[in-house]
């Protein structure tokens, strides 16, 4: 009787809820948390000298680092960083190696990474510091002045600052690399552990790696809180979706996306991932970048539509030798643009995602049939945002007119307007300490962009505006986003953006602020003729007025920021 006992008592056991039941994968031998961190130690371990960084330092010299270097430099900055025991780790630096190497050495010391946007307020710096609880701060040596209201509120959080040299030890070096080396020797002082004291591979892969905060351009900015595990799954789609491993030399990536902006769109470990080597700029330079394009032989980068926009035009532009893939997001491009790219050789991929999806999650997949179409139709279908990326799931439109929490899909007909939502594995966690936010943000179990969009019979998904830039002038809904996109074909205009202006008989009617290619003169009346009576634009679409203006008003990843546009038009803003 006791034995059938045992059996019966083993038997609800596995039934039980109780805090001793285990986990499914406790016992798995075959399973291992997910974390981008491993990258680094693994490229290390494959080939150790590789060339894992190329910069031009603050000293002006070029540094090269092998992955040997850099990973050694990631464990001393997180045995530094478990000897002290900081769990949250402010960065404010440019594009540089310290930031790259603090990335990982953050995340192996079991703490999260807090990157700031170093072309923020001081105000707005001390805030997101304040907000993400940090402990210590990494900040390049130029821009320490930008903690000024931070430090008066926070004097007991201590700098580790960078000096962005090509020493790593002597008088040119400064913090950041005594850091490092006081780690390197802690490691040594306690066992030697290396990586394996470390946690290459996190306890828990949905635990948060970093927050990454949004711009907050109208409000507060919200820490978005990036996991382990979608980190992981990011950076592989990016592996896959950019083409970083398609062939056989190693891939050589231009850093002019800011690291701190969705934490580089997970290319810090995609990169790391294949063992490409990492080009560092401490500052988009247009001249130095066409050098780098041509001499250094790079073969891929990420910008937005307007630093492509401005490379496209710069005096040294000229077709490359070699193909160039160049990731476009954070503002929907135009056709027009692509085409300008496309005659230099720089091929357009083109994804859309926010800071939410860890950056890039929809991709615009190129189709061969496409190349027998007119190259009009051709770059217009390459200019829509497309279809979910390997690692997630379908992108969706759903309809606007019906409950918050009803998620209903508008039809594929190209045609009804509806919101993108998203679901599955690259969706991040939340937002940091505001429930009510991520209440939001996830309502009817979905992640909401706030981007309008059609939903063409293939599938994919082609933005029009985000919700607040829709003008709706006499009953038709006019897409600033597709007036910019056709003013930008005047042949003298460089750049638009476009916003609603009252009309006493419409309701509303677009005004277009333009820049205009160097070299060229023109008035707004020009443009307004040309859009009557040459470019083809619908009657009820042409702007009222078009302003041509020095230069547009943009957030630090390119995008126009329509709120200043809008306060020009109000006349709050000097221009």
């Amino acid at each position: 009787m006791s034995g059938v006992k045992s059996r019966l008592s083993g038997l609800l056991g596995h039934f039980s809820s109780g805090a001793s039941t285990p986990s499914p994968f406790e016992h798995r031998i075959n399973h291992h948390s997910l974390s981008p961190t491993f990258f680094l130690p693994r490229a290390a371990a494959i080939e150790p000298d590789a060339e894992a960084i190329y910069h031009i330092t603050a000293n002006g010299k070029v540094l090269h680092r092998t992955y040997r270097e850099t990973a050694d430099r990631a464990r001393g900055l997180a045995f530094y960083l478990k000897k002290h025991g900081f769990k949250r780790v402010g960065i404010l630096c440019p594009n540089t190696p310290a930031f790259l190497e603090s990335i990982f050495g953050i995340a192996a010391a079991g703490a999260v990474n807090v990157a700031v946007n170093y072309r923020l307020k001081k105000e707005d710096i001390a805030y997101i510091f304040e907000h993400g609880d940090a402990e210590v701060i990494i900040v390049d040596e130029e821009f320490v002045p930008l903690l000024e209201t931070y430090r008066s509120q926070h004097p007991d959080v201590p700098l580790i600052v960078d000096t962005d040299t090509d020493a790593t030890e002597g008088q040119l070096t400064g913090p950041f690399d005594e850091a490092v080396l006081q780690g390197l020797k802690y490691d040594l002082d306690t066992g030697a552990q290396g990586w394996e004291g470390l946690e290459s591979q996190a306890a828990d892969e949905e635990s948060v790696i970093a927050l990454a905060y949004t711009s907050g351009t109208t409000a507060k900015p919200k820490g978005v809180e990036f996991t382990h595990r979608g980190c992981y799954l990011a950076s592989l789609a990016n592996v896959i979706e950019s083409g970083l491993n398609y062939h056989r030399g190693r891939a050589r990536y231009l850093w002019t996306l800011p690291m701190f902006h969705a934490m580089g769109w997970t290319f810090p470990w995609a990169v790391t991932a294949v063992r490409g080597t990492h080009y560092c700029l401490r500052k988009i330079d247009y001249p130095e970048i066409w050098r780098l394009l041509k001499e250094e032989h790079i073969t891929h980068f990420n910008a937005a539509p307007t630093v492509n926009t401005l490379l496209c035009n710069a005096k040294e532009a000229e077709k490359l030798p070699q193909p160039v893939r160049v990731t476009v997001a954070a503002s929907p491009p135009t056709a027009h643009l692509f085409e300008q790219m496309s005659d230099l050789n720089l091929h357009p991929v083109h994804v859309y995602g926010m800071t939410e999806t860890y950056g890039p999650i929809t991709k615009g997949y190129f189709l061969p049939e496409w190349d027998a179409l007119p190259l009009k139709e051709k770059y217009q279908k390459m200019a829509r945002q497309g279809h979910g990326f390997i690692s997630s799931l379908p992108a969706r439109v759903i309809k606007t007119e019906v409950p918050d929490d009803t998620i209903t899909d508008v039809r594929k007909d190209g045609q009804e307007i509806g919101e993108i939502v998203f679901i599955g594995n690259i969706c991040a966690r939340g937002y940091y300490k505001d429930p009510e936010a991520s209440r939001k943000l996830f309502a009817g179990g979905v992640l909401h962009s706030g981007d309008l969009a059609v939903w063409h019979p293939d599938g994919a998904i082609q933005i029009l505006d985000r919700a607040k830039d829709i003008i709706i002038s006499g009953g038709e809904n006019i897409s600033s986003v597709a007036l910019e996109s056709m003013l930008v074909t005047h042949p003298d205009i460089l750049e638009a953006g476009v916003v609603s202006v009252p009309d006493t008989h419409w309701g509303e009617r677009p005004k277009a602020f333009v820049t205009v290619k160097q070299g060229k003169l023109l008035e707004g009346p020009e443009v307004i003729t040309w859009a009557r009576n040459v470019s083809g634009i619908s009657k009820f679409m042409i702007p009222r007025e078009v302003e041509v203006v020095a230069e547009l008003p943009k957030t630090s990843t390119g995008k126009i920021r329509k709120n200043i546009l809008r306060d020009w038009v109000k006349g709050q803003v000097s221009k």
